[in-house]
């Protein structure tokens, strides 16, 4: 056996291993919780955990489910999120554009600043939020805390679409401009249909950064509550069981939402390295 093909025998390999490890780190967790939804007290505290479901059950979950104020507040976060999600890509993604075509003074430093956003502290802003909402009767609204994850998730959106356009070459909108179509006209039949793996990327993160923040939507809701900040009041508590049910809900739909396009996650690596 020659040296090439034990090198590429090895390198398989490796890779099949990261890719197992990287399926274990992320699975196992979620199995888990799923293993505590489902199995209910005992299957909560049995030790060693089964590694086949045998004895599990829905009525953990029902009981859950049954909790008033469980499906209010599944609805207003998915709101929340959606609301978030288009937000962050009607604004985001323009920025992106803008950074990736056009050169000003001081670009990197821009770019610098929109990460440094992340860095500040969101307890800070608590009170000044809450006042500034209450007079503008954005307090207890699902369009209130969707602004705030907004801001949240912006500076991912904005820096994921400007490497994506910047992998896109211009010579395909110079091109469609040749054939008589207007800047607009290029970006949305040329350049979006490109972008769009990238652009569900930064969906996802939006989505899944709003369905599971917590602090923002706790201060600034009271009856109209996120599922995360929901749970926190409600299942503080409660049996240990039914917060693994929580934890599970929680999970379910960002797995969901993942699964349903995944197909732009695949193909965004190989726009990325164009």
């Amino acid at each position: 056996m020659s040296e090439a093909t034990v090198s590429i025998r090895l390198r398989r390999v490796m890779f099949w291993s990261g890719v197992a490890m990287l399926c274990a780190w992320v699975l196992v967790p979620i199995y888990l919780i799923a293993l505590g939804a489902f199995g209910g007290r005992a299957g909560v505290f049995r030790w060693p955990k089964n590694l086949l479901p045998w004895d599990s059950g829905l009525a953990a979950m029902q009981a859950f489910l049954a909790v008033e104020g469980v499906w209010t507040a599944a609805v207003n976060g998915a709101l929340v999120a959606c609301l978030t999600m288009l937000f962050s890509l009607l604004l985001g993604a323009p920025a992106g554009y803008a950074l990736a075509r056009y050169r000003f003074a001081g670009q990197d430093a821009f770019r610098m600043l929109v990460v440094l956003t992340r860095a500040f502290p969101l307890a800070i802003l608590a009170l000044p939020l809450t006042v500034t909402f209450i007079r503008t009767g954005l307090y207890d609204t699902p369009l209130g805390v969707a602004l705030v994850h907004t801001a949240l998730a912006l500076p991912f959106t904005a820096l994921v679409s400007s490497s994506l356009f910047m992998g896109i070459p211009r010579e395909l909108e110079e091109a469609a401009w040749i054939f008589g179509c207007t800047g607009l006209q290029a970006f949305r039949k040329i350049v979006l249909p490109l972008a769009l793996p990238g652009l569900a990327a930064a969906a996802i993160f939006s989505f899944v950064i709003s369905w599971n923040e917590v602090f923002a939507a706790s201060v600034l809701t009271v009856r109209n509550r996120t599922l995360t900040a929901y749970l926190l009041t409600v299942l503080a508590e409660s049996p240990l069981h039914f917060r693994f049910a929580g934890g599970f809900l929680l999970i379910l739909p960002s797995v969901i939402f993942i699964f349903a396009v995944r197909k732009y996650l695949f193909a965004m690596w190989g726009i990325a390295n164009r």
